[in-house]
């Protein structure tokens, strides 16, 4: 009997799909031309299995930047659990930065896989749009922040992560970067809630 579009991947298809995709992060990030049949080999996954999981490089491409978007946003809500908020925020920047990284090695395979005639379209940033403002939220609700930031104006702060060279050493530059964003959001804070 088919499996149902809908239903839950057994636990040996979802390691192979979750296999394929950090081999392909890593694979199309050097080289967005690397054949998909070399990234299947090195996944340990057969063509058929592969072609199951990704008809084409384009939805494969797709869905590496949909799943690394996920993989943000969910980070959020762990570190919620974890940390105060604004400490949560600041490590959230961080993991927010290794996505970006990743996702300038791959602009040329994403541009690619939407840029074609027919192609889809680009997925929206709403999983990451909507950790940020999780994040402030709780963190404004705690008062360790200053009123009133929206998940725009955290983007807009930041947005000098963009820019740096994933190349270099954008660890150091990106974190320079978020400890000052973070001292502005910290400027102004009410002060932490009494219980």
């Amino acid at each position: 009997m088919p499996e149902k579009k809908d239903a839950p991947l057994r636990s040996d298809a979802q390691r192979n799909r979750e296999r394929i995709l950090e081999v392909a992060l890593a694979e199309l990030t050097r080289c967005a031309d690397t054949p998909l049949s070399a990234i299947a080999k090195k996944a340990g996954v057969g063509q058929g299995t592969f072609y199951r999981n990704f008809p084409n490089r384009e939805a494969l491409v797709l869905e590496i930047y949909r799943h690394e978007m996920q993989q943000v946003a969910d980070w959020a809500v762990h570190l919620l659990e974890t940390r105060e908020p604004d400490r949560a925020l600041r490590e959230w920047m961080d993991r927010l930065a290794r996505f970006a990284m990743a996702k300038a090695g791959l602009a040329d395979a994403i541009r690619q896989a939407t840029c074609a005639p027919g192609a889809a379209a680009k997925p929206e940033h709403t999983p990451v749009t909507a950790a940020s403002d999780l994040l402030l939220r709780a963190a404004e609700k705690a008062g360790t922040i200053r009123t009133g930031v929206t998940a725009d104006d955290f983007f807009l702060a930041i947005n000098g992560l963009f820019t740096i060279d994933p190349l270099g050493d954008w660890e150091a530059r990106a974190a320079r970067l978020f400890d000052l964003v973070m001292d502005g959001l910290r400027a102004g804070a009410p002060g932490p809630k009494a219980d």
